[in-house]
């Protein structure tokens, strides 16, 4: 038996900035309806069902014009739900896929034309032990990279920090952007100086990935605010604006604890006190996104 979720918060802390036209999401999960995409029977929670349109009516509230779909890891290879969201809206969403080491030509054709374009990678370890179950690694990212390169998609990498300059010489030589997931997803007690941070921030500067400066709350104390993220946001902007954006991780699954649930306003507002630039406002929320995932320019 896993836990069940508990739902993101009903309402949210009003913005504190002018959100610019075109803005996107760039990370969030939808599930089912289950009767018709279920979720993997080994998996490490259980989240209620959201759509589509549940996401959509998430970035109507929050100002946001477009989004990213990301299979999550309870949903296996099992990439449904995230499909039909692309099918509906075409336009407003794009989606990051979990493949079976064994896709086809045809279905990674099929999922491209409905707007997906990368591939997400489960490499998340803390003290030697993977985080999540399922999720696909290195093995499957091998084999598929080719046609991945084909196709201009990017993998994104989740992994945690101190655990990239290990992983480096695995992925640099594939020729694909790499994307690394919130941060690092290394908590701040770590600190700056972390030999894996500093590679993450020499990654960016390089031009040879991309970071999401998402899941503040994975990483930081809600208590305070999430202040102890500030420096870690900033220095990754710092490194290059240029390969950086941005996500709220909702329906912010895997909390039990509804004191811990993150409220969507206050995730937003963060970037008023990482971005003093409106320019390097619009990249993160739009520009970047735009060439990441290809959108329509606004």
């Amino acid at each position: 038996m896993t836990r069940a979720c508990l739902p993101p918060k009903s309402d949210h802390s009003p913005i504190n900035f002018a959100v610019p036209p075109g803005a996107c999401d760039s990370h969030v999960h939808i599930f089912g309806p289950f009767a018709k995409y279920p979720l993997a029977d080994d998996r490490s929670y259980t989240p209620q069902e959201y759509s589509p349109a549940q996401f959509a009516a998430h970035l109507d509230g929050i100002g946001f014009a477009r989004g990213v779909l990301v299979t999550a890891s309870v949903c296996g290879t099992n990439n449904g739900s995230l499909l039909e969201g692309l099918e509906q809206y075409p336009d407003r969403f794009r989606g990051i896929v979990v493949p079976d080491i064994n896709v086809t030509d045809k279905e990674l054709d099929r999922w491209h034309d409905l707007g997906v374009r990368g591939a997400r990678f489960n490499l998340l370890q803390i003290d030697g032990k993977p985080m999540y179950r399922n999720g696909v690694g290195l093995e499957v990212l091998h084999k598929l990279a080719p046609k991945f390169s084909e196709r201009g998609w990017h993998a994104q990498i989740w992994a945690h920090a101190p655990d990239l300059p290990e992983l480096a010489p695995k992925l640099l030589p594939l020729g694909l952007p790499l994307v690394i997931d919130h941060m690092g997803r290394m908590n701040t007690s770590h600190g700056l100086n972390n030999p894996g941070f500093q590679f993450l921030c020499k990654l960016l500067a390089e031009g040879k990935g991309w970071v999401k400066i998402s899941g503040a709350d994975r990483i930081g104390d809600v208590s305070k605010e999430y202040v102890d993220v500030d420096p870690f946001a900033k220095t990754l902007l710092e490194a290059n604006p240029d390969n950086v954006v941005w996500g709220t991780d909702w329906p912010h699954i895997n909390y039990f604890d509804a004191a811990l649930i993150p409220d969507d306003g206050r995730l937003v507002n963060l970037l008023s006190r990482w971005i003093d630039k409106v320019a390097d406002l619009e990249r993160v929320l739009v520009t970047n996104p735009a060439r990441l995932y290809d959108f329509p320019r606004v």
